[in-house]
């Protein structure tokens, strides 16, 4: 005997997500895509990063590794800029 397949209708709420994923553009769907399975089990990443956002990881794992971190004067200027 071949494996059960279960068929099961989605849900309303689902549905209408699916629905309105479609009309967003494709790097939009990709990533909510990527979001469903990993909640769903499925071994996917949820972000990929672009070339130069992986070099700002690869930079700032460096600095992070030779111990230059901001300073808390440089923290605060920055929380006030945005109004935090």
């Amino acid at each position: 005997m071949g494996d059960l397949v279960h068929s099961q209708a989605m849900t309303e709420l689902l549905d209408k997500a699916i629905t309105a994923v479609r009309n967003l553009p494709p790097e939009a769907q990709d990533a909510i895509a990527r979001m469903v399975l990993s909640y769903a089990g499925k071994e996917q990443p949820i972000y990929r990063f672009t070339p130069e956002e992986d070099a700002e990881l690869d930079e700032s794992e460096a600095a992070a590794a030779r111990g230059d971190f901001a300073t808390d004067e440089e923290v605060r200027a920055i929380w006030a800029k945005h109004g935090l």
